[in-house]
């Protein structure tokens, strides 16, 4: 071989070498890098393109810079009240300093394990300084639900019988200062507060689903049981006092209704028991002994059977039985 030509080939196959070991990497799209030189950070990509590096020396580590979701395991968790209720927390984040995210904790499984520290402990912190409503509602809807409820029933009941009903069911719904959507955020604050340490951003974190524990649920279902009772109740009792009203109504129509009825009937016969003495005293006016042996007659026909025994019809009464002639 032409001494000429050796160092061209050394250079040639250096350069083949230094291509087969790879100088150069690709960051793609919605993925950043990490460059260390035996172990120190040399620089860090966040543009997706083609790179180069020191071939043997420098090592590449890759990381997402799409927000990534976290999903935390459902947690027991007491209350201000000391009552217990299942918590599951779900949050969004991403890296926003790769390099301290390297050197912090280097690995995603790693970075998952700080997040389940931080956020659950951010979790039982919030959960257990506020009372139970705070976590299970998000505002007083309820309660102005229940008092237009309340109010609307009224006013029907004024309008078509009198304010005749009302009643108090005893249940109470507390008000609430805070709301499940700011204690999301108290947890969130929180969390903020550590997770810049490791290079990482904390999007938001919500209170995905709150379960009551097998404990609280057999009491929330004994107050439930408790409240509606009461309603049925309150509405049993207003029920009854509507049938004791419409009850008395019913007696006092049904005793004006006879009081009238019998009136008009001594009425009716008032007058025909006139009208029956003007025609008796009319017939006795025109033939008064024909009149007296009718009335005899009618007096006998309704006496004489009822008699078990007579004494005597030596009287005045028996004439027309026994002195035909008078």
């Amino acid at each position: 071989m032409n001494k000429a030509f050796r160092p061209l080939i050394i250079i040639l196959a250096l350069i083949a070498l230094i291509a087969f070991l790879g100088p150069f990497y690709i960051v793609p799209e919605g993925e950043q890098a990490v460059v260390t030189r035996f172990g120190k950070i040399v620089k860090t990509e966040t543009d997706a393109g083609l790179k180069f590096r020191m071939p043997f020396v420098d090592n590449i580590s890759r990381y997402s810079r799409r927000i990534l979701s976290w999903d935390g395991d459902p947690q027991r968790l007491p209350t201000s009240e000391n009552q217990f209720i299942w918590v599951d927390t779900t949050a969004r984040w991403k890296i926003n300093d790769p390099a301290k995210f390297y050197e912090s904790v280097t690995s995603m499984n790693q970075a998952y394990a700080r997040l389940d520290d931080v956020i659950d402990s951010a979790v039982r912190t919030i959960i257990a300084q506020n009372p139970l409503a705070e976590s299970v509602r998000s505002s007083d809807q309820i309660i102005t639900a229940s008092q237009k409820d309340q109010a609307a029933q009224l006013a029907s009941e004024e309008t078509e019988s009198g304010p005749n009903f009302s009643f108090t069911t005893g249940s109470t719904f507390p008000n609430i200062s805070m709301g499940r959507e700011k204690v999301s955020d108290g947890v969130l604050e929180r969390a903020q507060i550590i997770v810049p340490q490791y290079g990482i951003e904390l999007i938001d974190v919500v209170i995905r689903q709150i379960r009551y524990s097998d404990d609280l649920t057999l009491s929330v279902y004994a107050r439930m049981i408790t409240e509606r009772n009461q309603i049925a109740q309150a509405y049993r009792s207003f029920g009854e006092g509507q049938k004791a009203e419409w009850m008395g109504k019913q007696v006092r129509e049904q005793k004006t209704i006879l009081s009238s009825a019998y009136a008009e009937s001594e009425e009716i016969k008032g007058r025909a028991d006139a009208l029956a003495t003007k025609i008796y005293a009319d017939a006795f006016g025109q033939d008064p002994k024909f009149y007296n042996f009718w009335k005899s007659m009618e007096s006998y026909k309704n006496i004489l059977p009822s008699l078990e025994k007579t004494l005597t019809t030596d009287m005045e009464y028996f004439d027309y039985l026994y002195n035909p002639g008078r």
